[in-house]
């Protein structure tokens, strides 16, 4: 460690303590860009005595939360068994806490589940009280590469419509028919009702049948284009491994990977990393000797610079649960930070939900999802434990300022639809007419099975791109803050049903977002 950066670590935080670190002493020189930037920002960082022993960590957070307004955890290092036989493991590992499993053993899993909730829970009732991450780094280099990830992350001025993208990724359930098309159904809820019409999404499915299927051959590339060309999150809902995602069955019987942990090491975002939330199983292990997939992801610099995932079995219904409460949290109540909308989400799994109605329809369906005798509290309450976040609970969430739009209710294709509004930033400003998120703009041709004679290489990616293209119609035009515009769309023939009008402008200070409702009737 340098002398400049030691000092940087004892100097007491000039605010009072709002995050605690857990951290061995030979990571902190590589840590501290991120102390530096944390307390410019008017974070008070102080760090656990001890790094070693979980019972001692949680002693020092809640002695620590005792004293201060303590929000924020953040625990640095891997946790593989190894640290407890090997004295050089134990100096750069922060254990992490494993609990009795009684609800997804029925699914196969083990009788324990490893997670860092335990640490983030100041009063014994399992729901957490603190926002807690983890950077999984296996070496100060590994801890330097993630930091300099995230800090770029935060520092970054690029507030393009990446910035409003989300990029879903459906594995095929195999769960039976019933719950699979239970589960289908729920995902697309979540989708539909969970992203505001101001942001734009896309979507990769691993079913021959669905409109957002690409080809098996072309599957990985368009799952992972969100990734690489960079969006706000990356979602996934699926299978999964603890060194990969799903496979997926292509051509002559051949078995494709969605993504293996192999691939992350040559994953290039060029924009914005996003955050990936990976709404399966195993995919979050860290606890395991060799690095999980989501340790892979947020240790490559081309990368998610954060990912939510679990570290054991995860079953449907909670899990769609908890993912329709972070998308809630992020999208709506706009949490400041990714750690603030995953500690919110938790406490509404468990809790009252932020959307009830929602909450209300998955219950309906969770007999199908869920193993008898149906637990449905136990469930959720098992996957706060089961699901964590690799990677720093301070990322700030950059969300939108506003584009205010007026519309009429409805307009007839083929005619000129006024759109009046004011926004927040000058500049550009892209007015879209695009179709309902959960409606296509076209009728799609019927697939049964991806052996079909009738598939073509050709149809399949036409459909595919088409299905991901939602917009109508769209014109820029150029606003000044604070002031009233108008522009006229011209509203294609064939429009019709269940519409949004869109805006979105970006500079360098920000972003701005706006959205509403529009019924085309049909000429």
């Amino acid at each position: 460690m340098t002398v400049a950066a030691l000092l940087l670590l004892l100097i007491p935080a000039a605010t009072p303590t709002d995050t605690i670190v857990v951290c061995p002493p030979d990571f902190r020189a590589a840590l501290a860009p991120w102390v530096e930037f944390r307390r410019s920002e008017g974070h008070g960082i102080t760090f656990a005595a001890e790094h070693d022993s979980a019972d001692a960590i949680r002693r020092d957070i809640r002695s620590c939360a005792a004293q201060n307004s303590l929000r924020y955890v953040l625990l640095v290092g891997d946790a593989e068994p190894a640290l407890l036989l090997d004295p050089k493991n134990r100096a750069r590992c922060v254990p992490t806490h494993h609990s009795r499993a009684e609800i997804n053993v029925r699914w196969g899993s083990e009788p324990e589940i490893a997670g860092d909730n335990w640490y983030a829970d100041l009063n014994d009732d399992r729901v957490p009280d603190l926002a807690i991450g983890r950077l999984t780094a296996d070496t100060p280099e590994d801890l330097a590469r993630i930091v300099a990830k995230t800090l770029a992350y935060e520092r970054s001025r690029d507030f393009g419509s990446w910035r409003r993208h989300v990029h879903f990724v459906a594995g095929v359930g195999g769960f039976g028919s019933l719950a699979d098309s239970a589960l289908e159904m729920a995902a697309k809820n979540v989708i539909t009702a969970g992203v505001p019409a101001a942001y734009s999404s896309t979507m990769t499915h691993a079913s021959p049948g669905s409109p957002y299927y690409p080809d098996a051959s072309r599957f990985q590339a368009s799952a992972l284009a969100g990734l690489s060309e960079g969006c706000w999150f990356w979602v996934y809902l699926g299978h999964g491994q603890r060194r990969g995602l799903d496979r997926l069955r292509g051509p002559a019987g051949l078995w494709l990977p969605i993504l293996e942990a192999g691939d992350a090491a040559r994953l290039r975002s060029q924009r914005g990393p996003a955050v990936a939330c990976l709404f399966a199983c195993y995919t979050g292990a860290f606890d395991g000797v060799e690095d999980c997939l989501a340790e892979e992801l947020l240790r490559s610099p081309g990368g998610p610079v954060a990912v939510v995932c679990g570290s054991r079995v995860a079953m449907p219904y909670a899990m769609t649960v908890l993912g329709t409460e972070l998308l809630e949290q992020c999208f709506v109540a706009r949490q400041p930070t990714l750690g603030a909308a995953i500690l919110a989400a938790k406490r509404a799994t468990i809790g009252a939900s932020a959307v009830p109605e929602r909450r209300l329809s998955l219950d309906a369906v969770a007999g199908l999802l869920s193993p008898e005798p149906a637990d449905l509290a136990g469930e959720r309450a098992e996957h706060l434990d089961l699901f964590n976040l690799l990677g720093d609970p301070l990322l700030g969430l950059k969300h939108p300022q506003q584009i205010r739009l007026t519309v009429p209710a409805s307009a007839r294709a083929g005619q000129m639809l006024e759109v009046s509004g004011e926004s927040a930033l000058s500049g550009n400003v892209l007015i879209e007419l695009i179709v309902r998120r959960d409606r296509l703009r076209f009728e799609p041709p019927q697939r049964a099975e991806f052996s079909e004679p009738g598939l073509r290489a050709a149809e399949i990616a036409d459909t595919y791109a088409r299905a991901n293209d939602a917009c109508w119609t769209k014109v820029t035009v150029p606003v000044e803050a604070g002031k009233p515009f108008q522009v006229k769309l011209a509203v294609p023939a064939e429009a019709h049903g269940a519409c949004h009008v869109r805006a979105f402008a970006g500079d360098e200070t920000g972003f701005a977002t706006g959205a509403a409702d529009v019924e085309i009737d049909a000429k």
